[in-house]
C-alpha cells in the first residue's frame, strides 16, 4: 500500500510540474516572444502547431494571443505608470492586480478597447482555436479533466494535493501574476529603464526567463532575456535549437 501511495503521489507531482513548465513554455515562447514581440518567424504549419500546443497546455486558462499581445505591448509602452494594465505599483495586492488585468484583457478580447495601431498590428490569429479556447465549455471540460486525474491518482489521506487544482485551473494567469508582480517588485536592476522592472532571479528556472524583467524592458527585441554573464534564460537554448532545425527563423522584432 505504501509503495502504491508513493507511486500515485509521484504521478501527481510529475503531472503538476509538466503542466507548469509546458504551459509556461507556451506562454513565454508563443504568446510573449512570438505573438507580442515577433522575435522570430515560422511558417503557417508551425504557427498553427503552436496555436494548438498553447491551447492544449493552457487548457482551462487559455489566453488569446491577440489579447495577450495587445495587453503586453501596452505594458511596455506604459510600464509602471497609471496606464500600465498590470503594474503591481497600481494595486494593493496581487489579487487586485490580477482582477484589474482580467478586466482589461476582457475588454481587449471583446473589442471594447480597440487599441492603437502600434499595439494591434502584426499579431498572429487563428479564430477556430481562439474561439474554442475562450468558451466556457472548453474551460470547464479542462477543469473537470484535471479534477478527474487527481481523483484517480491522489493517494488516500493526501487530501492536501487537491490544493494544487486551482493552480491548474488558472495556470496562465498564475504565471502572469508571478512575472508581473515579482518582476516589478523584487530583485536587482542592471539598467535604468525609468520604471520599476527588476531581475528577480539569476538563474530563472522557475519562470523560463520571464523574471528577467529589467533586462527585457531594456532590450525588448532580444531573444535572450538574460544579458549578464551570470544570468541564464532557459527558454533561449530551446529557441536556438528550434532555429537550428528550421522550425523557426530569427527575424527583426515587430514590437
Amino acid at each position: 500500500m505504501l509503495q502504491k501511495n508513493n507511486y500515485t503521489m509521484t504521478v501527481i507531482i510529475v503531472f503538476f510540474i509538466l503542466h507548469w513548465y509546458l504551459s509556461l513554455f507556451s506562454q513565454t515562447f508563443f504568446l510573449h516572444r512570438y505573438a507580442a514581440h515577433g522575435l522570430f518567424t515560422m511558417n503557417k504549419f508551425w504557427e498553427r502547431f503552436f496555436f494548438a500546443f498553447q491551447y492544449l497546455m493552457q487548457g482551462s486558462s487559455y489566453l488569446s494571443p491577440r489579447a495577450y499581445a495587445v495587453l503586453h505591448r501596452m505594458h511596455h509602452a506604459y510600464s509602471d505608470t497609471e496606464k500600465d494594465p498590470h503594474s503591481p505599483h497600481n494595486s494593493e495586492n496581487v489579487l487586485e492586480m490580477m482582477w484589474k488585468t482580467k478586466d482589461i484583457y476582457g475588454d481587449i478580447l471583446s473589442y471594447k478597447v480597440e487599441g492603437e495601431e502600434r499595439f494591434t498590428k502584426d499579431i498572429p490569429t487563428w479564430k477556430f482555436i481562439e474561439n474554442l479556447g475562450d468558451t466556457w465549455v472548453s474551460r470547464l471540460s479542462w477543469g473537470v479533466a484535471y479534477t478527474l486525474f487527481y481523483i484517480a491518482f491522489v493517494p488516500a489521506g493526501a487530501w492536501y494535493l487537491y490544493l494544487l487544482l486551482p493552480i491548474h485551473f488558472l495556470m496562465g494567469p498564475v504565471h502572469g501574476a508571478v512575472v508581473n508582480w515579482a518582476g516589478h517588485m523584487y530583485g536587482y536592476e542592471s539598467y535604468n529603464n525609468n520604471d520599476k522592472s527588476k531581475n528577480s532571479l539569476i538563474f530563472d528556472v522557475l519562470m523560463g526567463g520571464e523574471l528577467f524583467q529589467n533586462n527585457h524592458h531594456k532590450y525588448p527585441t532580444s531573444l535572450n532575456f538574460a544579458s549578464k554573464w551570470f544570468e541564464f534564460d532557459p527558454t533561449y537554448p530551446v529557441i536556438k535549437a528550434l532555429s537550428l532545425v528550421g522550425i523557426i527563423h530569427m527575424a527583426p522584432a515587430k514590437a
